[in-house]
């Protein structure tokens, strides 16, 4: 039987190991090299991978679809919803647009790069457009943010916080 215990634990570790590797067969493929596909498909999508609400978050600025999700139970009034749910539909949308400004970017980036045909110019103003999405993109974030406290009580913020922390 004590043979059989490292047997079985490299067994496991090894099958777990595979189980672990197999990719999302959801994902699209990234045509960008500087972007995974992870990136590449949280970008089409107009998820967040990089925390953006994370500030507005700590300080008790809630993100709307947060709001939304939750809306029975923060007892949210009908023009709550349709404000917030406003907010949350601009905000994707917001996040689609800049997740193909970004790969966009990313592929004229790599092009300039791999056909050795840029300048000190060319990458100024390639790194700094880049800078500028992502700014944009958080600034849009956050802005939601703040719209979407502003419309709940002080109550309904602390609620939304202790659903959260308990989901």
């Amino acid at each position: 039987m004590i043979k059989f215990v490292p047997v079985f634990i490299t067994t496991l570790f090894f099958y777990g190991g595979l189980h672990a590797q197999q990719p999302d067969s959801t994902l699209k493929k990234s045509p960008v090299k500087t972007l995974s596909d992870k990136q590449y498909n949280a970008l089409l999508k107009g998820e967040d991978l990089y925390g953006m609400p994370l500030v507005a978050e700590l300080n008790h600025y809630p993100m709307p679809d947060k709001a939304i999700k939750f809306k029975k139970e923060l007892g949210l009034s009908p023009n709550q919803v349709t404000k917030i749910a406003a907010i949350a539909t601009e905000l994707h949308r917001k996040r689609v647009e800049m997740g193909a400004f970004i790969i966009t970017n990313e592929e004229t980036l790599d092009n300039l790069f791999r056909k050795q045909r840029l300048n000190n110019g060319d990458v100024i103003f390639y790194a700094t457009r880049s800078g500028l999405y992502y700014g944009e993109l958080r600034n849009a974030i956050l802005q939601a943010c703040l719209s979407t406290g502003d419309l709940l009580a002080p109550q309904q913020i602390k609620k939304l916080e202790t659903l959260q922390n308990g989901n």
